[in-house]
């Protein structure tokens, strides 16, 4: 059942988190769908309620009835203040979603180069793999418009060593899909950085 915390967290009501904490609220308490209060705020992007529920130790690693985790939720929605509390709380890198993938890939997907480029600061495995048969990079290509935004994040993750040749379940390589797309700087992108 929803709590008093989870209601005050998702309002970034501060003070009223404040004080429950200090009254011997369950911090980690579950709701209906098995999300903690900290998630209800990663949620909600309701950062100061987010940062006292960290800072009191909410689990950054609690996963809800669709295995998000606030930490792979802050990463797939770009939250970015509180992806970095969540980090530094000890968020697990090798934690995966319900379509097997780390927190990397959806924020690649989702065109959020800040969050990707918190990410690629971490050992976050850059060519993990998920469920679909797509890396972050794959992701980047397939799932965007080939824009300003997703070239971004694919520059980034270009320097930062991703494997620009690992193809998708079909056998279908990221300059495949980029020039399918009609993606020209995407392409140009990856020809420069070896792929084939």
């Amino acid at each position: 059942m929803e709590t008093e915390l989870h209601r005050a967290a998702k309002a970034n009501d501060a003070a009223r988190v404040a004080t429950l904490i200090a009254t011997g609220a369950k911090i980690d308490a579950r709701d209906k769908a098995q999300r903690t209060p900290l998630l209800a705020a990663t949620r909600a992007n309701a950062i100061d309620a987010a940062r006292l529920l960290i800072e009191a130790g909410a689990n950054v690693n609690a996963k809800d009835n669709i295995r998000d985790t606030p930490f792979l939720y802050a990463g797939a929605e770009g939250r970015l203040e509180i992806l970095r509390m969540t980090l530094g709380a000890g968020a697990n890198l090798k934690d995966t979603n319900r379509y097997g993938g780390n927190a990397l890939i959806p924020a690649c997907h989702h065109g959020h180069p800040e969050t990707v480029r918190e990410l690629l600061k971490t050992d976050i495995d850059i060519d993990h793999i998920n469920r679909l048969n797509w890396t972050a990079l794959l992701e980047t290509i397939i799932l965007s418009d080939g824009g300003p935004t997703h070239q971004d994040i694919l520059a980034q993750l270009i320097a930062a060593g991703a494997n620009v040749n690992i193809a998708d379940g079909d056998g279908v390589s990221p300059l495949a899909h980029a020039k399918q797309r009609g993606y020209a700087e995407m392409v140009a992108m990856l020809e420069r950085a070896g792929a084939h």
